[in-house]
């Protein structure tokens, strides 16, 4: 099937300015004059900060993305059951969209990733990551002694349930099948013996084009989420590579793309 490129017409202009001027009111006011004084509260009284801040992220972003499906009724999303089951573990999925990352957070109460770094310098949103213990994208500067802790704390975290979700190509690209991948998360994996899963994700690209401010809610769409395996780096005693783990990884998303056109 051909990709339609026409230009959506005003009144679709009209209701994708209309949904994205919502749900990014629903984003800044939920977060001032709602979610704001739960965050302060688990500052300041929670014993477990970076626990609470990940679940306040989940409901938050649970929240957000319950009022983009209800109000995108043209846009279809299949999401794998299994995937909310996941714990102790790292995922790594390809990315299309600044979505990826919501979505995951919505899915999983107990998750962390790797964040560009210039994130941590943005006011309230930066302070946030850093006590929800997201690690920085960069092992420079005044950021490398925040990966190194984050790290010795990894396999705690992972042993409690918690899940670290990634994006080993490290930026956006098109397509489902990744490039080039940054080996780190393959160590931290090697490192502390945990599972790896691998899940695709599709068409986050066509709600939230990249480049684009507005949401394209007017073209008909399936969004799919699916688990494509799990792979586990130390089979009894023996350990496999990272190079391996990352090929094995690479291979996964090769065996499994497949179009991005919906089907029943």
């Amino acid at each position: 099937m051909a990709e339609n490129n026409s230009q959506p017409s005003f009144p679709d202009n009209l209701i994708n300015c209309g949904v994205t001027f919502i749900c990014w009111f629903y984003f800044v006011f939920a977060f001032l004059f709602f979610f704001s004084f739960f965050y302060a509260a688990a500052f300041i009284f929670s014993r477990e900060r970076c626990q609470s801040f990940q679940y306040l992220n989940y409901l938050f972003f649970k929240g957000f993305l319950g009022l983009l499906r209800i109000l995108t009724p043209r846009q279809k999303w299949k999401v794998d059951p299994k995937i909310k089951t996941i714990q102790g573990s790292i995922i790594v999925c390809n990315h299309l969209s600044y979505l990826d990352p919501l979505i995951f957070i919505s899915l999983l109460p107990r998750g962390k990733s790797i964040v560009k770094t210039k994130f941590f310098k943005a006011p309230v949103f930066g302070w946030i990551l850093k006590i929800s213990g997201y690690l920085p994208s960069s092992t420079e500067g005044i950021h490398a002694q925040r990966m190194i802790t984050e790290i010795e704390n990894m396999g705690e975290f992972l042993g409690n349930g918690g899940n670290l979700f990634v994006f080993p190509e490290g930026t956006r690209k098109r397509g489902t099948v990744p490039s080039e991948f940054h080996k780190g998360v393959f160590k931290i994996a090697r490192m502390y013996r945990c599972p790896v899963y691998v899940l695709s994700i599709h068409n986050t690209d066509k709600l939230f084009m990249p480049g684009k401010f507005f949401f394209n809610t007017r073209t008909d769409n399936c969004i799919r989420l699916k688990m494509l395996s799990c792979l586990t780096p130390a089979d009894g005693q023996k350990t496999i590579s990272v190079t391996a783990l990352a090929e094995n990884v690479k291979k996964i998303f090769e065996k499994n793309t497949y179009s991005n056109e919906d089907t029943a």
